[in-house]
């Protein structure tokens, strides 16, 4: 899948693009229909520790998934956006998969119906 990453008022090392890429990657498993997604990090300028905001959106055919965290480092506000997205793209899959099966039972009562 195609990402771009985006570093707002930093540059981001290349372990935390290759990690960011291998995570992201990971969400094919889950729907195989993902065109692209694009992850944004910053810094907020907070006193508080877990100052790293990583969002990410993934774009599907028809629709897009967003996510966004706020932790103590990017790694770990990344994990939990994909972890968030994996749970969006599940339930949007369960939706697709129950509107595809009640579309095949009516084709098939329409087809008996004949």
């Amino acid at each position: 899948m195609k990402i771009s990453v985006q570093s707002i008022h930093f540059t981001a090392d290349k372990k935390l693009l290759a990690f960011i890429q291998k995570k992201v990657d990971k969400l094919d498993q889950f729907f195989d229909q993902i065109i692209s997604g694009e992850v944004y990090l910053k810094l907020e300028n907070t006193e508080d520790e877990a100052n790293k905001v990583s969002e990410i959106k993934v774009s599907i055919p028809g629709t897009q998934f967003f996510a966004k965290e706020q932790c103590k480092s990017f790694e770990e506000a990344t994990d939990l956006a994909i972890e968030s997205l994996r749970k969006q793209v599940e339930k949007y899959k369960t939706k697709l998969r129950s509107h595809l099966s009640n579309h095949k039972e009516i084709l098939a009562e329409v087809a008996s119906a004949e």
